[in-house]
């Protein structure tokens, strides 16, 4: 069995810093808006946010790119030195380079199977006061909007008592995403947009039935893509018509939600062990 050292605060300083010195390093530009409906920011343990049951939150980040989270991260590290929790797959945690990474991270991995161990352990992270990441698409939006939502993040909410904050990343895509490898040139003094919304806060005893939580998901989804509207309207870059990192209906080249969908379904289901992690 691969070696996984224990969750250590001074490794996980150290991802975030390295991300601080390549923003740096290529003088990437980050923009953001609505960071009053980000959590208090709360009390110290150490040079890191403590975590303080009932003060818990859902972060749910839109996943145009690979590097979406990246910027969310540091969005809440620079507001409250938080060590955010992300929910990631079993595949990659085996890995034998990014696994013991993870492992010293505090990650929540998702097993290969129905993932309600990753679930619980969510839940029970979020009740003692951490953040929980989640990409609540599962995957990559080509289409460069906001494609359907699972139900994790609202679940997890509710039943652990805590809101949603909803963060719309753009921009970030332009670095890295799929079939658009990073490039040191677009990066240099790239603009990265982030908004945040007004928080979510999905009530336990309203979501019984089960058609609850699929309605209080589509707002989630419709919050985060006013974000990503918002984010898109004051952007400093004006695109080019028919420019690979703009959506279809705004004169872009990406594919449509249509295409987005038939492209996904050719590529048919996903190896168990590249599942991305979904929580629901």
């Amino acid at each position: 069995m691969a070696w996984r050292p224990q969750p250590n605060d001074r490794f996980y300083r150290f991802i975030v810093r390295t991300g601080l010195a390549l923003r740096w390093l290529f003088r990437i530009r980050v923009i953001i808006t609505g960071k009053e409906h980000l959590p208090p920011a709360g009390r110290l343990n150490g040079p890191s946010r403590q975590a303080v049951p009932g003060a818990g939150a859902v972060v749910a980040i839109t996943h145009f790119g690979y590097l979406d989270f990246a910027f969310a991260e540091l969005l809440l590290w620079r507001h409250s030195r938080a060590q955010m929790r992300y929910l990631i797959t079993q595949g990659a945690a085996d890995h034998w380079f990014a696994g013991p990474a993870i492992s010293a991270a505090g990650q929540v991995v998702v097993g290969y199977g129905s993932g309600s161990g990753a679930y619980d352990a969510a839940v029970a992270k979020l009740r003692e006061g951490e953040y929980i990441a989640i990409l609540p698409e599962a995957g990559v939006s080509r289409s460069f909007t906001v494609r359907e939502c699972k139900t994790g993040a609202v679940r997890m909410a509710a039943e652990a008592g805590v809101p949603i904050i909803p963060v719309s990343v753009w921009g970030a895509h332009r670095l890295l995403t799929r079939q658009h490898a990073f490039s040191p040139r677009r990066a240099w003094r790239a603009p990265v947009r982030i908004h945040v919304g007004e928080p979510l806060r999905p009530d336990s005893g309203r979501l019984g039935a089960d058609a609850d939580v699929p309605a209080a998901t589509a707002r989630l989804r419709a919050v985060l893509q006013h974000g990503i509207d918002t984010a898109i309207a004051d952007f400093p870059l004006t695109p080019r018509p028919g420019v690979w990192w703009m959506p279809a209906h705004l004169g872009g080249g990406a594919p449509t939600d249509v295409e987005r969908r038939r492209l996904e379904e050719a590529e048919g289901p996903r190896r168990a062990g590249r599942r991305r992690a979904s929580a629901g």
